[in-house]
């Protein structure tokens, strides 16, 4: 079922939400909850290392969620401003965006997480922004997972399904590596932060994200025992996904 959006307009920009997730206690502005400070007071509060962004779990009483906070990547971007982008229109916020993206693909059942809130904060011709989504339960990254084990052949036949899947549907994910999927204990699979993310038709960028998502596991493992990451574990994953691109057309 589509999301049902709630948009407001802020003092020095704009917030859209679920409003049947993206609810404040009484008393509390809702642009509070973007605030990592706000949760540090109440002890709910926890950081997330991965990622080249800010980000925190946060306990509410509608379940857990990770508050991100947008920052530049790149060397030259990041010394000119860390978490300023030019301001091109509201249309085009990168957290506005990325809600929306997920909005969609979660609404399709694909797994992804669920949106909860974005919001942007105007400067002169530049902005900051912020999104909230929930935390998907009892899952790691495969990167931290891979450095204290192998993992056996259904995780990565998991992963080749998954990656297929997404694809299929025309997603490109402009950053799929070994720390944006995750995987919970019953063996599901979910893929997160598709900043940058965006549905297209067929073409070599499905190639560019399965090379980009290999150089990442070999990164990962670099320094692990050679066991960790093999070139079967890999063409596990290739024919789980080819079996779904095959029975898709």
């Amino acid at each position: 079922m589509p999301l049902t959006l709630k948009s407001t307009v802020t003092a020095d920009g704009a917030m859209l939400s679920d409003p049947t997730r993206f609810v404040a206690p009484a008393g509390v502005a809702p642009e509070s909850l973007f605030d990592p400070s706000y949760w540090q007071s109440r002890g709910e509060l926890h950081r997330v290392r991965r990622g080249r962004g800010a980000a925190w779990f946060v306990a509410t009483e509608s379940g857990d969620w990770v508050l991100r906070h947008y920052r530049r990547g790149g060397a030259l971007a990041a010394r000119m401003s860390m978490d300023r982008y030019v301001w091109m229109g509201e249309s085009r916020v990168r957290a506005f965006e990325e809600f929306a993206l997920l909005s969609e693909l979660h609404a399709s059942g694909l797994p992804v997480p669920a949106p909860i809130a974005a919001r942007y904060r105007r400067g002169w011709f530049s902005y900051r922004c912020d999104l909230i989504t929930q935390r998907i339960p009892e899952a790691e990254p495969l990167s931290e997972l891979l450095q204290r084990s192998r993992l056996e052949p259904p995780v990565w036949k998991a992963v080749g399904d998954t990656v297929a899947r997404l694809h299929q549907f025309g997603v490109d994910h402009a950053d799929l590596n070994a720390n944006n999927i995750l995987l919970d204990r019953h063996g599901v699979i979910s893929v997160l932060d598709f900043d940058r993310g965006r549905i297209r038709l067929p073409g070599d960028w499905r190639e560019a994200n399965l090379r980009r998502l290999e150089r990442s596991f070999r990164k990962v493992v670099r320094r692990l025992p050679p066991d960790r990451f093999t070139a079967a574990d890999w063409q596990a994953l290739l024919r789980a996904y080819r079996r779904v691109a095959q029975s898709a057309s």
